[in-house]
């Protein structure tokens, strides 16, 4: 019998510590992508353009996977051409996320910002709706209504709405539609392959639309006296290749290298039902770090609109935790 016990002590002793480390590896990778629109905010303030920003995040990006894929993956199964198309179209919306929710933050604070872009949980709900063909139950029903409720409180719509850019809403907004495209086309397209793999294929599809970005907004206008977009959307200066050894490299580490690996190191062992509950700590994380870094005002019933989110995260994804229990 104590060996029995003593053997019984020690196996859960191992469950807890690993799910511990599952639990710090979600964590991790969430509050990575909360620090985003904190770092763009402070790039801004160096006078650094949207352009340049996203050029050299993708850019860092795509080097760094490509490296890591080299080094750990080497022996990975060589990718079809149908698959490297599908994960470069997947990485579309990942680049044009990144494009919009940067230039919303130009208009909106970065703890407005993030909470507008948590917005593509509701928006993923609708997707799942559309695709299945079935009406959403009514924990999801009542899930939608929380979120929004939510969203209202921590923007501060009733307090403050003047201080509120359109501008910048809109973009936090299309921002949420780009990233639940992006989220429904990883979670189907060659999830066979290596999660780094996965992840470099897909930063050279979001290397296109940012380079494109790029060549409209900056490189064009300046370079090649291109201009093929209104003027107040064109940065007629010379592109400021420092941005590769500061922020660039900041954001690409914390937003394109460490979140994937994170995410897919903890999700498996977490199970997605917690997973999804324990990755909305971006939200109160990123608020938190807008207010101590960049001094903005985040008022009690932001915090309060922000939980109202996070319970509704909860609410859709109890029953998954329940039957992982079971």
């Amino acid at each position: 019998m104590i060996n029995q016990s003593g053997s019984l002590e020690v196996h859960d002793s191992s469950r807890f510590n690993n799910l511990l480390s599952g639990v710090l590896f979600v964590a991790l990778g969430s509050s990575s992508y909360g620090m985003l629109s904190t770092f763009v905010k402070l790039a801004y303030k160096q006078n650094f353009t949207t352009a340049e920003v996203t050029v050299s995040q993708v850019i860092w990006g795509a080097l760094i996977l490509t490296i890591m894929n080299g080094l750990f993956n080497k022996n990975a199964k060589k990718l079809t051409t149908i698959e490297t198309r599908q994960l470069m179209i997947a990485g579309i919306p990942v680049g044009l996320t990144s494009v919009l929710y940067y230039l919303s933050v130009k208009y909106i604070d970065a703890s407005v910002a993030v909470v507008l872009l948590m917005q593509s949980v509701w928006m993923g709900i609708v997707v799942e709706t559309i695709r299945s063909k079935r009406a959403p139950g009514i924990d999801k029903v009542l899930a939608v209504a929380m979120i929004l409720f939510g969203t209202l409180m921590a923007t501060n719509v009733f307090g403050a709405s003047h201080n509120l850019d359109m501008r910048g809403v809109v973009l936090a907004v299309l921002a949420a539609m780009s990233f639940s495209w992006a989220l429904a086309s990883t979670q189907s397209v060659a999830s066979h392959l290596h999660p780094i793999k996965r992840s470099q294929i897909m930063m050279y599809g979001a290397c296109i639309v940012v380079g494109l970005f790029g060549f409209l907004t900056q490189l064009g206008p300046y370079y090649l006296n291109v201009r093929l977009i209104g003027e107040e959307f064109i940065r007629n200066q010379p592109f400021n290749f420092s941005i590769f050894m500061s922020y660039g490299l900041i954001i690409a580490i914390f937003g394109t290298v460490i979140p994937p690996i994170m995410l897919n190191k903890g999700f498996p062992i977490v199970g997605v039902g917690l997973g999804s509950i324990i990755s909305a700590v971006e939200l109160p994380f990123a608020m938190t770090i807008s207010f101590l870094v960049l001094n903005e005002s985040v008022v009690s019933t932001q915090w309060l609109g922000a939980m109202v989110i996070i319970m509704a995260i909860v609410l859709l994804n109890y029953k998954m935790i329940l039957r992982s229990d079971c």
